[in-house]
């Protein structure tokens, strides 16, 4: 694990707020040292030394995670929810080396006003009172443009960028993206597992496509610069969405179907479509997720194996990272939030031994540490690990952000 980054001062989350009259106190996860260190590896000196060489000097892009605490007793995650204040993980996030985190909030499961998610007063609710604690702190810079990330990477913090898992709170309303927009959302799913008015999810028997105003919205997301991502959309409504659009599509957190033969993973139609458009696919680590024949039971080399096989499908220039992690007990998470997250039907079908948690990669602070490391262990170069650590994404944002 590295040190702390020079800009983080150790600030917590809503600490200019008096807990208990102000918000309700939950005893929280800890950010450090929750579960073993990944043993994994076996860096030498030389090695640990470039892996930390890569990790501070490029820009790190986390195209996927959930950097929030959550309760050490999970099963209190709902009434946590309901006072829309989740607290951010800064002190792990320091210790991350990660330049910049695309942070997906957890509004699938923002049970302010509603038990099923996805409301559009919810979602404000969530991203005012996280921009609110953003505000009364310095580490964390909100990205809203390309020349954000490199301010980030130059005064020794760390970027983050609002991003939402699907567009089900839009409704039927077009302009509800420019109100997102303006908030500093910049990149957007189109549906998560169940069917909205854009498209189809990855849970629905039937994938009717991407609606017509499911066409209107990627139009108005290309207009704005909001980056646009398909990872639970259905396999029609994904490829719809690739055509319909007139900038690149990301995957920001999946894996490989050809891999590992579940509907949360993508087809090698929808990876190749993606990347012929000049796209990323990013691969996650939820747990249960990219597992693999070779390594079922969910660790970083069950991960890497779709790495490795995406990489051969459609070239390492269309290959990166969104790990999905959070701080907290995740299996657990998922445990409590299994008809909110489709865990059933995104997994079924496939039998797997079930963990704690996916060993390597557990949480945001341990994640391109041990990604960096398994790549310089297996002969990756430089020029190839700056590229899916990060290259890659920039590549896309700079075509996509306006």
């Amino acid at each position: 694990m590295l040190e702390a980054a020079k800009g983080y001062t150790g600030y917590r989350s809503y600490e200019y707020l008096e807990a208990g009259p102000d918000y309700r106190v939950f005893d929280l996860a800890p950010e450090l040292g929750r579960v073993p260190p990944y043993q994994g590896l076996e860096l030498s000196a030389e090695q640990e030394t470039r892996v930390r060489r890569l990790l501070t000097d490029n820009l790190v892009v986390s195209l996927h995670d959930h950097p929030s605490v959550f309760p050490e007793d999970i099963g209190q995650t709902v009434d946590y929810n309901r006072t829309a204040r989740h607290h951010t993980g800064y002190e792990g996030l320091a210790h991350s080396g990660i330049t910049v985190v695309f942070d997906n909030l957890m509004d699938g499961t923002c049970c302010i006003t509603s038990q099923a998610g996805w409301k559009w007063t919810d979602v404000v609710a969530d991203i005012g009172m996280r921009l609110s604690d953003l505000a009364h702190q310095d580490y964390l810079l909100k990205v809203e443009r390309l020349a954000h990330v490199r301010e980030a990477h130059e005064s020794g913090r760390m970027g983050l960028v609002l991003a939402l898992e699907a567009a089900t709170m839009i409704e039927n309303e077009v302009d509800r993206i420019d109100m997102l927009y303006g908030f500093g959302v910049r990149q957007m799913g189109i549906a998560y597992s169940e069917a909205n008015t854009l498209g189809s999810g990855l849970k629905e028997r039937g994938d009717g496509g991407l609606t017509a105003f499911g066409e209107r919205a990627v139009r108005r997301m290309n207009k704005l610069g909001i980056a646009i991502d398909v990872s639970h959309s259905g396999d029609q409504t994904s490829l719809d969405t690739i055509r319909h659009s007139t900038k690149p599509i990301l995957i920001t957190h999946a894996g490989a179907r050809s891999v590992w033969p579940t509907n949360r993973m993508k087809p090698d139609s929808v990876i190749k479509a993606t990347a012929e458009r000049g796209g990323v696919i990013g691969l996650e680590a939820a747990p249960h997720t990219t597992l693999s024949p070779d390594h079922p039971r969910h660790s970083l080399e069950s991960v890497m194996d779709h790495f490795t096989y995406c990489v051969d499908l459609v070239g390492i220039d269309h290959v990166a990272f969104g790990p999905d992690t959070l701080f907290g007990d995740h299996v657990g998470l998922h445990d409590a939030f299994a008809q909110h997250l489709s865990i059933n039907e995104a997994h079924a079908g496939t039998a797997y031994p079930k963990v704690e948690y996916v060993d390597g990669l557990e949480n945001p602070t341990e994640c391109f540490w041990n990604i960096i490391g398994w790549l310089v262990t297996h002969g990756y170069s430089d020029e190839e690990i700056t590229k899916v650590v990060g290259g890659n994404v920039m590549r896309v944002l700079e075509e996509v952000w306006i």
